[in-house]
């Protein structure tokens, strides 16, 4: 059976101040974000089973996944595994990761428990593979989802960003409440897999941020319109087609 899913958009970093601050590379949590972790963490203690931390390599991520996450893994201690398919869209500062070397020395140097042998060299290049646009982002998508369902996990938190959880989920309700994004800070929504394997949050975690029934359906139609709603907030995701 594919494992259970919980996706969660990483805690306040700087760069959630103001788009005045999207030119700090790679920036970390606030001190309201730590908040916020320590809040996530009291709020689902005891009633998630996890068994895999995944973030983006992007800091934010990785030290949301710390905080609020880390002590609910089994006594084996198993580390937090960052994955470079997991990170943001743009190509704005603080959207680009520091260096695996970087982050090695910063990790190791505070003795934090991060597995980072899945972050090549070039995963902070927005190109290729991790190009800004929709036809790259939604097959890093395809990829994660596929990757994530042949995991032998029962219970996985997945930590990554408000913009790629929309292209992964493929659910754009709400999709423009904050700057690219319809997901809160810290936020956490619980997902099964299909058979066709996608992405369907459950009725309870619906419930959870109060909504009612299923997703909406007609959700291409309702991207379209919230990635015409992140470029008019400075936040575009343009196509390889240029009639699209």
């Amino acid at each position: 059976m594919p494992p259970r899913i919980h996706l969660v958009r990483h805690a306040q970093g700087y760069h959630n101040l103001g788009s005045e601050y999207w030119n700090i590379p790679d920036p970390l949590l606030t001190e309201h974000g730590k908040q916020q972790c320590l809040e996530l963490r009291q709020r689902f203690a005891g009633k998630l089973s996890v068994e895999l931390v995944v973030t983006s390599p992007l800091r934010r991520a990785i030290y949301t996944g710390l905080e609020a996450f880390y002590s609910d893994l089994d006594e084996s201690r198993a580390k937090i595994l960052a994955l470079p398919d997991l990170q943001e869209l743009s190509s704005f500062p603080c959207d680009i990761g520091s260096s695996v070397d970087d982050l090695r020395v910063e990790m190791e140097g505070k003795g934090l428990p991060v597995d980072l042998s899945l972050v090549g060299e070039t995963w902070r290049e927005k190109m290729g593979r991790f190009a800004p646009t929709r036809e790259k982002i939604s097959a890093r998508c395809d990829d994660l989802r596929q990757w994530l369902h042949a995991r032998p996990e029962k219970e996985i938190v997945v930590v990554s960003h408000g913009g790629l959880l929309h292209f992964l989920t493929e659910d754009w309700e709400d999709g423009c409440t904050f700057e690219g994004t319809g997901w809160h800070n810290a936020e956490l929504r619980t997902y099964q897999f299909t058979a066709e394997i996608q992405l369907q949050e459950t009725l309870e975690s619906r419930r959870r941020r109060g909504k009612l029934g299923r997703a909406p359906p007609a959700q291409q139609a309702l991207r379209d319109r919230v990635l015409q709603g992140w470029a008019q907030q400075g936040y575009p995701i343009l196509s390889e087609n240029p009639k699209l």
